[in-house]
């Protein structure tokens, strides 16, 4: 990867579709619903981007990219897509996709031991969690076998944080206790791992000002401004990423969810200082993935 020549760097694109399996039953469903909340027409009408698809998107707009599935196979029933896959996917395309994986944290010491794996064997460069999809509060310690590993390999974590599209609208919000994606919970995975590059993703709404509190209190915290247009930001969370976190926030689009074309214009459009707009999008990523 070339970082000079990327334009942006977008922390927070997923690989939702099984790389070589179909959906299972009930997935369809759920990604309609994502559709309609995030009022995109793809998850609705077919199937979205593969991770080979996303790749070819990302290279023509010159933007680098950190892709991840999801484990969330024991809450949502939903077979998770291969880290492997993924993360072989990525190095064929190295020069725009930068690989993450995700692992159930109930799994316990086999997750452990797939992380150091991915990482040693596979390059793999950080893990996402997602606390609402999980059914798990970050700072439980049965979480933290997993964390260890992925402390001890150097690699980073990146948490979705607040309210969550999934399941938003649908019967029961599908099962998505929000509770878990309180952000104050990630507070306590900094102190113990203070060595490890931890993101929290999304403004992390309703809890906006703790997501700001952790970040700002934690040097080893950060926040990936993904899943929200810039348009609908809180004031105080553009105050502080123009001041006392402008060099920890970081470009995330939520791809397909929401398109780095929406997302870039509408930041384009938003009150952030010039000064602080390259290390948003570019140069904040470049620095904590060390590229």
């Amino acid at each position: 990867m070339n970082v000079d020549d990327l334009v942006v760097i977008d922390f927070h694109i997923h690989a939702e579709e099984p790389c070589c399996s179909g959906r299972d039953d009930g997935y369809s469903e759920f990604q309609a619903g994502m559709a309609a909340y995030f009022k995109n027409p793809a998850g609705a009408d077919g199937m979205l981007p593969s991770v080979q698809q996303s790749a070819a998107y990302f290279r023509e707009r010159k933007i680098g990219a950190v892709i991840f599935p999801v484990d969330a196979e024991r809450e949502t029933g939903f077979r998770r897509y291969s880290n492997e896959e993924v993360a072989t996917i990525c190095a064929e395309n190295d020069d725009i996709l930068i690989p993450f994986a995700s692992i159930d944290p109930a799994k316990g010491k086999l997750g452990a031991r797939e992380a150091r794996r991915l990482v040693r064997e596979f390059g793999v460069r950080g893990f996402k969690f997602h606390p609402t999809m999980q059914g798990f509060y970050p700072n439980d310690r049965m979480a933290y076998p997993l964390y260890e590993a992925i402390a001890e390999e150097g690699a980073a974590m990146l948490f979705h944080t607040g309210q969550t599209g999934v399941g938003s609208g649908m019967k029961g919000g599908m099962g998505m206790r929000l509770k878990y994606s309180n952000p104050v919970h990630i507070g306590d995975v900094a102190i113990d791992f203070p060595d490890t590059p931890i993101v929290m993703a999304h403004p992390s709404f309703p809890w906006t000002e703790e997501g700001l509190m952790v970040a700002q209190h934690k040097p080893n915290v950060y926040i990936d401004m993904s899943g929200w247009s810039p348009k609908y930001f809180p004031e105080i969370f553009v105050r502080y990423a123009n001041t006392l976190l402008k060099k920890k926030m970081l470009f995330g689009s939520d791809w397909p969810a929401i398109t780095p074309d929406r997302w870039l214009a509408d930041f384009e459009r938003a009150d952030f200082r010039d000064e602080v707009r390259p290390l948003i999008l570019k140069e904040n990523a470049r620095k904590l993935l060390g590229l």
